[in-house]
């Protein structure tokens, strides 16, 4: 049986509503009846080619992974609304608004934030996001024509309004950037194979799979010497400065998840590790003193594979929750 969070993340990935009254934070209300991720067809894929622009309506609840204009318009009063705006991993996210009819002073909102929420849980995490958590909002209600375009600091972004009165709405252009050096990630595969670089930058980056995966490691430079340290209450790389850990968990914020193993220098070859988790986290921790980089690839985990361990492998983690 799949988890709460999987029945949110992976079948809605992620149809989601903003929350009851004046908080900031999200809850799941329903599953859209379409696939969270945008399938395009074959004249759709002809349309965007030719250099036009794609448009449609929004739904309460919707989820977009590509560029376009999109408009929503209440029919009744829509009180609890999100879209959730995913790119690839190279790629930052801009909104900018159109056009906006709603009545701020009635108790209507229209707001972007930069990256996604879940239940109170954010992602990027407070620890890895470079602003605070209150400059990550950008409320239209409060900055009007002056801020009108608003980009992610990653490959995902998010809006969530309350529109009261029907036939009020507005419309976003969605347009998405080249990002060089991508840090905060939402993988929209439960597979594929990626490297992260951080280029003498004091930061944390987080690698983010909603999925029960395997995940291989292949190429880790930190500037340090060779080896592979499980993670213990009384050990770890805490005290290293550069390190990459493993996390997995059942929410979307990683300084909630559980540390399941550091690596603390560098090495050619292969680490691979089994995380049977809804969600698993690679986090780089960069020092700013070292160009650090690491590559690895992962796939889904199906149960077959929970059956054999092989020699490179590290313990598994979570198999109680697929």
């Amino acid at each position: 049986m799949p988890s709460a969070f999987q029945f949110q993340c992976h079948l809605v990935l992620i149809f989601l509503a903003a929350s009851k009254g004046e908080t900031r934070y999200l809850e799941v209300r329903d599953a859209g009846e379409d696939d969270p991720f945008l399938l395009l067809s074959e004249d759709l894929k002809r349309e965007l080619s030719a250099g036009q622009i794609y448009r449609r309506s929004l739904r309460c609840i919707d989820m977009l992974s590509t560029e376009g204009q999109f408009t929503f318009t209440a029919d009744q009063p829509q009180l609890h609304c999100a879209t959730f705006f995913i790119g690839e991993p190279e790629e930052l996210i801009t909104v900018h608004y159109d056009f906006v009819n709603i009545d701020c002073q009635g108790g209507d909102f229209l707001k972007v934030f930069d990256g996604w929420i879940l239940k109170g849980e954010k992602f990027p995490s407070s620890l890895d996001h470079p602003l605070t958590t209150s400059q990550r909002y950008v409320d239209f209600c409060e900055s009007g024509d002056i801020q009108r375009s608003i980009r992610s600091s990653q490959n995902v972004a998010m809006i969530f309004f309350r529109i009261q009165q029907a036939g009020n709405g507005f419309t976003v252009t969605v347009k998405k950037n080249s990002n060089l050096f991508p840090c905060n990630v939402i993988s929209q595969t439960p597979s594929g194979r990626f490297t992260m670089v951080i280029p003498h930058q004091h930061r944390n980056c987080s690698f983010s799979i909603i999925y029960p995966v395997v995940i291989k490691i292949s190429d880790l430079i930190l500037g340090h010497l060779n080896g592979l340290f499980l993670k213990k209450p009384s050990a770890g790389c805490a005290g290293v400065g550069d390190f990459v850990e493993l996390l997995g968990g059942a929410g979307l914020d990683p300084s909630k998840m559980f540390p399941l193993a550091d690596l603390c220098h560098s090495f050619h070859g292969s680490a691979q590790m089994k995380i049977g988790c809804d969600n698993t986290v690679l986090r780089m921790v960069s020092s700013g003193k070292h160009i650090n980089r690491v590559t690895f690839e992962y796939h889904q985990l199906d149960l077959q594979e929970t059956e054999t361990r092989k020699e490179n492998s590290i313990e598994e983690f979570c198999f109680p929750s697929i």
